[in-house]
């Protein structure tokens, strides 16, 4: 059935669906788009061996020599995936769980749902001795653990809200940094140090196996997300709205929650925790849009925008090394969440 445009930026499919379209969230999400593709082309034509832009798109049509095509496909081509998959799955878990919380520092790696993640896959390394499939059960299920246990303890009077879980999630975030120093302690010294090495959460060495299963994830989770937009678009305005407009108020707020978890449990397993992005992006993406609430597809692609940033910083920092992207993330990050900090104390003071 095709798509009829009209008046009011309203798109029409057929009598039953409808679909509302800001300009300026279209524009800054083409904006978005170009900036990603043009940092993907220059990630991956960087390195010690340089590689122009125009090489490299002759590459990834296949029209490049044989050298040139086995070192932009083969080896950098999965690293700048990853990076743009993971920045996706993290600002769309961090939207999501910023609307469901009506909180900027409502964020999954505030709260503590990769921390769970990671202890769930320290276990299975340090104390099953798993590897491969099992270290990615393990990280699952370590994140929907934790965050059920959020749920569950924010549950107050037949509902929840977004100022409980907050707060319950950061004292969960750091009963979570706990264990994961206790099982690092406890572990094997080589054990300990390939654990520490992924928990700073890093793109270096990536492969298509990286980007398989972050693929076939997303493909699997993200299309979730166009009901979940309507879903938080209620939950914002209120549970007593929501209720009024014939939602399920906790039904649904618990299958935006297994969303989200569900997104950044994929990303840690694939890359290790990487800190801050899922917090960032939603904010910034809703202040260059200027929208109400938190717009997913731009706060996605702004996702990829920052991780491409901080893995390009992260290599170039040092030249003879290349930094764990979390490094840097958490650098950014920390800088970011200061700010905000400070402007909700002065908006705090003014009001």
């Amino acid at each position: 059935m095709s798509a009829v445009a009209v008046p009011g930026r309203v798109v029409r499919f057929g009598e039953a669906v409808s679909l509302r379209i800001r300009t300026r969230s279209v524009v800054v999400g083409l904006i978005l788009t170009v900036l990603m593709l043009a940092l993907s082309i220059y990630s991956i034509g960087t390195g010690e061996f340089q590689i122009s832009p125009g090489t490299v798109i002759s590459a990834l049509l296949g029209n490049a020599d044989g050298g040139s095509e086995f070192i932009v496909r083969e080896l950098r081509l999965p690293r700048v995936l990853c990076a743009i998959l993971v920045g996706i799955a993290l600002g769309i878990s961090g939207a999501v769980f910023q609307s469901l919380t009506r909180n900027p520092l409502g964020s999954p790696d505030i709260v503590g749902f990769p921390q769970g993640a990671t202890v769930g896959a320290l276990i299975v390394i340090t104390i099953m001795a798993g590897s491969g499939l099992a270290v990615t059960v393990g990280a699952l299920l370590g994140g929907a653990i934790t965050a059920f246990a959020v749920y569950a303890l924010a549950f107050k009077r037949g509902g929840t809200s977004g100022f409980r879980i907050v707060l319950i999630g950061i004292a969960i975030s750091y009963l979570m940094i706990s264990i994961t120093d206790y099982l690092l302690a406890r572990a094997r010294i080589e054990e300990a140090q390939e654990a520490t090495r992924w928990l700073l959460g890093s793109l270096n060495g990536r492969t298509w196996d990286d980007v398989r299963p972050l693929v076939i994830s997303l493909v699997v989770l993200a299309p979730l997300a166009i009901p979940a937009g309507r879903a938080l678009q209620a939950l914002e305005l209120g549970d007593d709205a929501a209720h009024a407009l014939g939602m399920r108020v906790e039904r649904s707020r618990l299958a935006l929650v297994a969303l989200a978890v569900g997104l950044v449990s994929v990303t840690t397993v694939a890359v290790g925790p990487i800190g801050f992005i899922a917090l960032t992006a939603p904010q910034i993406a809703r202040r260059i849009t200027r929208t109400a609430g938190l717009p997913l597809v731009c706060s996605a692609l702004l996702g990829a925008v920052l991780l491409l940033l901080s893995d390009l910083a992260a290599q170039r920092l040092v030249p003879d090394r290349a930094l764990p992207v979390g490094v840097m993330t958490g650098l950014f990050g920390g800088l970011y969440l200061a700010w905000l900090l400070s402007m909700e104390w002065r908006k705090g003071r003014r009001g």
